[in-house]
Order: structure tokens, then C-alpha cells, then sequence
């Protein structure tokens, strides 16, 4: 069992940076790959970037490449998201998620945070 709490949301002028946190609880979670998936008012949920157990190999959407960056520290259990030229059509609630494989299909994650709110201002 791996319970994922995300922080680290807020709102943001367009241009602007954040970092997104995600800490997971239970003992298996270098396991694991990760992932952040955001879903925006009225809209399906979205892949955004994943990362293998290791850390050796990262994914990310078309829409977010050379902008975000995803990274683990399995010392601390923890992925994080680093979010660099926010625009406004980033504006969603983002989700980490702990499964087995690096996919960008959210029904093939496990597990589920509650999610932050990001709100990207133009």
C-alpha cells in the first residue's frame, strides 16, 4: 500500500515557476514509477511526466517538454515536478500516482494523491 500526498500548487503569473512535491508513505516505493497527470476543469486526466524506479529514464507530454522537469529521491520517498514557463493552459489540478510501469495511461497507476491546484494567470 502507497499513500502519495501532493504539495506545493498555488497561483502563478504566466511566465513563472513552481515545483511540485509528491511524498510517499509505505516501504516499497523506489519500486515504483512514477508519475504526474493533471486534469483541468471539464476534462479528461492528462499525462504530464513520469520517471522510472531508478531515476534513469524520464517521459514527458509534447506540451510541457523542455518546460517541466520530473525527479525522485527515493532516500525521501519523494517525486518531484519542477514547472519552469508556466502558461494559462497549464492551469489544471496536478496528480502524482505510483505504479508499475512508466505509462501515460492513468488507469494503469495504482496509486493516487489528491492532488494540488495549479493556476497559471495571464
Amino acid at each position: 500500500q502507497v499513500q502519495l500526498v501532493e504539495s506545493g500548487g498555488g497561483l502563478v503569473q504566466a511566465g513563472g515557476s513552481l515545483r511540485l512535491s509528491c511524498v510517499a508513505s509505505g516501504r516499497f516505493f523506489s519500486t515504483y514509477a512514477m508519475g504526474w497527470f493533471r486534469q483541468a476543469p471539464g476534462k479528461e486526466r492528462d499525462f504530464v511526466a513520469a520517471i522510472i524506479w531508478s531515476g534513469s529514464r524520464t517521459y514527458y507530454a509534447d506540451s510541457v517538454k523542455e518546460r517541466f522537469t520530473i525527479s525522485r529521491d527515493n532516500a525521501k520517498n519523494t517525486v518531484t515536478l519542477q514547472m519552469n514557463s508556466l502558461k494559462p493552459e497549464d492551469t489544471a489540478v496536478y496528480y502524482c500516482a505510483a505504479g508499475g510501469s512508466t505509462t501515460s495511461r492513468p488507469d494503469e497507476y495504482e496509486y493516487w494523491g489528491q492532488g494540488t491546484q495549479v493556476t497559471v494567470s495571464s
